[in-house]
């Protein structure tokens, strides 16, 4: 391995701190605006959300604020809270370890170009040599040409790099099918289903992995 690539959310950190202040606002504007209970406002704003499941819209929040015609941009709230992205504590210090290792080091995300602010307000944006978004390539996993773009950006071979995320559908899949190693962080204990070729609960276990013989 030369090269290990990562998705964000949910892998490097998460954002649901943010999400848990945010959306009671989101609720309340849209029961005024619409004139409606804020509990129906909340499922209408979420149903929303849940039908476009993994689509190319599902992965920017702008879009659903737009799509309710609500005055909110993503990126003013992290901007605002950039202390409401919580970094998972296993997170610096193993890019720590993989950049003085000598690995090369990339992000392959499904959200929009925002996503490079949320790694920058976390801290995080200087241990990456490539930073791909889907705004970059106009797709999201699992769709081949967002992995490669980030390998070719990186001038590794896809043999010779891994993919690290915490989907399935997306990370362990697309990575799969255009021959990277596919690395599944489950740090919810979820069923697996046994497609990734590796399987970790925390970052630290990528030590133990990149030690041995993969």
């Amino acid at each position: 391995m030369r090269a290990v690539l990562f998705d964000i959310d949910e892998t490097l950190l998460t954002e649901r701190p943010l999400m848990m202040l945010f959306l009671p606002w989101v609720y309340e504007r849209l029961s005024k605006k619409l004139g409606i209970p804020k509990e129906l406002a909340r499922e209408r704003f979420l149903g929303e959300i849940f039908k476009r499941w993994e689509t190319y819209e599902w992965h920017d929040w702008n879009f659903f604020f737009s799509l309710f015609d609500l005055e909110l941009r993503y990126e003013e709230l992290l901007e605002r809270y950039p202390h409401k992205l919580h970094v998972f504590p296993d997170t610096v210090p193993v890019l720590e370890w993989l950049k003085e290792e000598g690995y090369r080091l990339g992000v392959v995300t499904s959200g929009p170009s925002y996503q490079r602010l949320k790694l920058r307000l976390a801290g995080l944006e200087g241990y990456f040599d490539a930073i791909v978004t889907r705004d970059d390539v106009g797709a999201i996993k699992p769709h081949p040409k967002i992995f490669l773009y980030a390998l070719d950006l990186l001038d590794i071979e896809p043999s010779e790099a891994m993919m690290v995320g915490d989907s399935l559908t997306q990370d362990v899949y697309g990575a799969k099918e255009v021959g990277m190693l596919a690395v599944w962080i489950n740090r919810k204990g979820d069923k697996g289903y046994n497609m990734a070729d590796y399987e970790i609960h925390t970052l630290h276990e990528l030590r133990k992995l990149l030690g041995g013989s993969l």
